[in-house]
């Protein structure tokens, strides 16, 4: 499997997964030019040239983060990464992978257009405090998203949450969000990820 990213971006996320779940795998860094480092037209596997994409083998892609995280949490079921098919907690899982995606991720994202007026930027950074309120009551009473612990869902929630300093975002405000960063920040596989990706020393 090959994994294309830009450091520090949402596919941090499905690359802490990776390392998390023991698989084999490379990474492909994509630049500007939207070239892979091997010279291929980026376009040709994600028409829509954003990160991450998953090439599972030649001619075989996966995009979007949340399905491309639950494909590599099915394919290592003994990291226990998302619970099993079927069950509620699975269905608990994609909650929290719908909720970051739709409600904090896209937030987050617009408020790194440089020329969004104060009035839309003021609107953006209400709606997050709100929803990181929501998340902040559950990790007030648990240490990870999902009851029986870290999952998919933690690590797509690192990376968002990762990005409130450059965006204004005070997330001091949230000691259980802050204290669930440092347990997820801590784990060899995210500083390993990190690393590979130039974001630590």
């Amino acid at each position: 499997m090959k994994l294309f990213y830009t450091p520090g971006v949402c596919s941090l996320a499905p690359h802490i997964l990776l390392r998390e779940a023991g698989l084999e795998f490379t990474l492909d860094r994509i630049g500007d030019d939207k070239r892979t480092q091997d010279g291929r037209d980026y376009l040709t596997l994600n028409p829509s040239g954003y990160v991450p994409t998953l090439e599972i083998e030649p001619g075989v892609a996966l995009t979007e983060g949340p399905a491309i995280m639950q494909y590599i949490a099915d394919h290592a079921p003994a990291a226990q990464l998302a619970p099993e098919h079927g069950t509620l907690a699975r269905y608990q899982l994609q909650s929290w992978l719908n909720f970051i995606t739709s409600e904090l991720h896209k937030s987050y994202s617009a408020l790194f257009k440089p020329n969004m007026p104060a009035e839309a930027r003021s609107t953006f950074k209400e709606q997050i405090n709100t929803r990181l309120a929501h998340v902040e009551k559950t990790l007030a009473q648990q240490e990870h998203l999902l009851p029986s612990g870290f999952s998919a869902a933690d690590a797509y929630l690192f990376v968002v949450v990762g990005w409130s300093g450059f965006v204004g975002i005070e997330i001091e405000r949230y000691p259980a969000i802050v204290a669930h960063r440092k347990r997820v920040q801590a784990r060899p596989a995210v500083q390993a990820a990190m690393r590979a990706e130039g974001l630590v020393k």
